[in-house]
């Protein structure tokens, strides 16, 4: 889904404020437990594909050929990595069993915020958010739920970390949208490579000796190549101000020590 399509969507949805209830739960005794799980229409940020590329230890690039269809976002050229599900009856989701999600503890920021839809938006004092009710038909989790917050859903769901991440890269993307060239090629291919791949862009670092080309210090160098979870999560950061410094020549977040970057 592109960008003015999820807008378009969520605009046709119920809002609900920050400080707004609604009930809902989702659990093996719902009746159409999974049934959500199918025929979607997910697109996956960098922080998803960060955390389900290790959640099955495969390289980023076997993770984007098998398990999703890349696109590219039309107005800022952006990889745009699509979710495949499954062929047969229902088109289910590749990561749910009858008992579930399998990859529960590392399941998409989408999923996590479901039923609500997040809108969030960037601003003169950061990024402002907009929440909405997303109700389906075969939904009956809205029946019998407990009584939430958009606030109080999002901590229960452990959301935090995926906003953080996925604002930071929209920053990245609303900063090229709004130049009105999508990126060429080149950069659409790196950014694949950095943002979706972060072994070829640990790859990348040492190749191109990227530390004596940038103001990183030890502590910053060693959490980016650190083997963890912590470490990801550092790297992917490392890699959205890189893209930010290669497209712009500057970097709030990073800066250059040489005049070429590549």
């Amino acid at each position: 889904m592109d960008t003015d399509a999820s807008r378009e969507f969520l605009d046709s949805l119920p809002e609900i404020t920050a400080d707004g209830t609604f009930c809902f739960d989702c659990n093996p005794d719902v009746p159409c437990f999974n049934r959500c799980c199918a025929e979607l229409t997910l697109p996956l940020t960098p922080y998803d594909v960060l955390r389900l590329r290790r959640q099955f230890a495969m390289p980023g690039e076997d993770f984007l050929r098998r398990f999703t269809t890349v696109r590219s976002f039309p107005d800022t050229g952006f990889p745009l990595p699509m979710l495949r599900m499954l062929d047969g009856p229902g088109a289910p989701c590749p990561f749910v069993s009858h008992d579930g999600c399998m990859v529960y503890e590392d399941r998409p920021g989408a999923c996590r915020c479901y039923p609500l839809g997040r809108g969030a938006s960037m601003g003169k004092n950061g990024v402002t958010e907009r929440f909405f009710l997303v109700r389906e038909g075969h939904c009956m989790g809205f029946d019998k739920g407990r009584e939430r917050s958009p606030a109080r859903w999002f901590a229960d769901q452990q959301v935090a970390e995926y906003n953080a991440a996925n604002d930071r890269y929209m920053r990245l993307m609303a900063m090229v949208r709004a130049t009105g060239r999508p990126l060429g090629a080149r950069l659409a291919a790196m950014a694949e490579s950095c943002l979706f791949q972060l072994d070829k862009f640990w790859e990348l670092i040492a190749a191109m000796r990227i530390f004596k080309r940038v103001e990183a210090d030890g502590a910053r160098r060693a959490a980016v190549m650190a083997t963890s979870l912590a470490g990801d999560e550092e790297a992917l950061n490392f890699a959205l101000d890189w893209m930010e410094l290669v497209i712009f020549g500057k970097s709030e977040g990073l800066a250059k020590k040489v005049s070429s970057l590549l």
